[in-house]
């Protein structure tokens, strides 16, 4: 429903603030990245999603800022 993404969308923006992460940096850590992953494999950029969202602290009393990453991998470079 629209509540229901209105809710998930304040929630991703809520993330960011408290991460101090301006979309810009976000686009610096992807392409960071994907330099590191390129050296050992062919990745798809077409599939490629990376997001802030939340995860539970370790004490499991809060949540905290957590960097997801799908990354598809089309092939292993042999070394």
């Amino acid at each position: 429903s629209s509540k229901d993404l209105a809710k998930d969308r304040l929630k991703l923006v809520l993330v960011h603030d408290r991460a101090n992460v301006s979309p810009d940096f976000l686009e610096s850590i992807k392409d960071e990245i994907m330099k590191v992953l390129e050296k050992y494999m062919d990745v798809g950029e077409a599939g490629l999603d990376i997001h802030l969202t939340t995860a539970q602290s370790e004490d499991g009393k809060s949540e905290v800022p957590a960097l997801t990453a799908n990354i598809p991998i089309r092939s292993m470079k042999k070394r």
